[in-house]
Parts: structure tokens; sequence; C-alpha cells
């Protein structure tokens, strides 16, 4: 058997350690969270986006939503005169569809 250096050996033995040190640092970069996630998946920035996007223009009403609510969410204070239907500002209920023009829209 032909003898073999110890030269080898050690970079055989480093070789693998770092083989085995890149593969946890790729285990571990796949599993990292930045920050906890919200009820619906979303992650701070990503939740910020929604919640400031502008709603389209029609608009269904949601379950625990009130007119001062969706004006707020969507940016039009002026939801009651812009949907005549509505006769009672406290009558919402889910279903409800209105028209939504945002303020900066006007």
């Amino acid at each position: 058997m032909v003898g073999v250096s110890s030269s080898t050996v050690m970079a055989e033995k480093i070789s693998c350690y770092c083989a085995l040190l890149m593969a946890t640092l790729l285990v571990l970069s796949c599993c990292e969270v930045s920050e906890t996630e919200n009820e619906f998946g979303l992650i701070g920035n990503q939740k910020k986006s929604i919640l400031n996007k502008a709603c389209d223009e029609i608009y269904v009403v949601r379950e625990g939503e009130t007119l001062h609510s969706i004006s707020e969410k969507c940016g039009d204070p002026y939801i009651v005169e812009a949907n005549p239907h509505i006769h009672d500002p406290d009558d919402v209920f889910p279903g409800l569809v209105i028209k939504i023009t945002p303020f900066n829209n006007r």
C-alpha cells in the first residue's frame, strides 16, 4: 500500500469540514425568519403596503367593518355621500356593495 502524506489527509479533513459548514449555513439561511408573521402570513412591510393600498372603486363590506373603518382603510371620507342607497350609516352589513372614491382621486 502506498503511503499517503499527512498533508493530503489534512486537506481531505478540512475539505470535509468546509462542506459540512456550507451545508449547515445553507439549511440555516433557508429557515431564518426576520420577523414574526401575522395571521395572514404577511411580514412587516408587506402588511403595511397592503393596509395602505387604495381600495377598488367597488367595495364589498366584510364582517366586522364599519363605514368609519372602511373610510380610514380606503381613504374616502365621503362614503355616505357617494352611496345614496345607504340610508343609515350605522346599518352596514357584510356583503353590502359600496362605491369608493379615495380622497386623493378627487
